[in-house]
C-alpha cells in the first residue's frame, strides 16, 4: 500500500489554508495537509526533523518572513533542499517569478479567483511532478 504524500501549507491566512485543502481534494489529491501560520515556525519544525512533507506550499506574502526568504533558507539545508516547493501569491510580478525560479522553486502559482481554477493549477503542478519524477 502506498502512503499518500504529505503537503505542508505555510500561509498566515486560515481561510486560504482551507481553500487550498479543498482545492487539493477537488483535483483528486486528498493528501494529508499540515498547516503552519508562518514561515519561521515552519522552518523551525522542519529543521527539528518533526516534519518531512513531500511537498511544501509557501504563501509569498507573510509577515516576519515571506515565502521567498523561507525558500532561500530551505535551499541551504541539505536534508530539505530536495523537497519540491511551490510559491503562491495573488501577485504575478516578474520579479517574484524570476527570484523563485532562481532559487529552484518547483512552481509559482498565482492564487486564482475561484476554487475550480486553483484546483486546476494544483492538478497541473502534480501532473508535471509525476512526469518529472524518476520511475522506481
Amino acid at each position: 500500500m502506498t502512503t499518500a504524500p504529505t503537503c505542508l501549507i505555510v500561509d498566515d491566512d486560515v481561510d486560504d489554508q482551507e481553500i487550498f485543502s479543498m482545492a487539493l481534494r477537488e483535483c483528486g489529491r486528498d493528501y494529508p495537509c499540515i498547516f503552519i501560520n508562518n514561515a519561521i515556525d515552519a522552518l523551525a519544525e522542519l529543521t527539528a526533523g518533526d516534519l518531512r512533507p513531500q511537498y511544501i506550499f509557501l504563501d509569498l506574502n507573510m509577515p516576519r518572513m515571506n515565502g521567498i526568504q523561507a525558500l532561500e533558507q530551505l535551499r541551504e539545508m541539505p536534508n530539505l533542499s530536495h523537497i519540491p516547493v511551490v510559491i503562491y501569491s495573488t501577485s504575478m510580478e516578474e520579479l517574484y517569478l524570476d527570484k523563485t525560479r532562481a532559487l529552484g522553486a518547483a512552481a509559482f502559482i498565482t492564487k486564482p479567483p475561484t476554487l475550480r481554477l486553483l484546483s486546476q493549477a494544483l492538478d497541473d503542478f502534480f501532473n508535471q511532478q509525476s512526469n518529472t519524477q524518476p520511475s522506481a
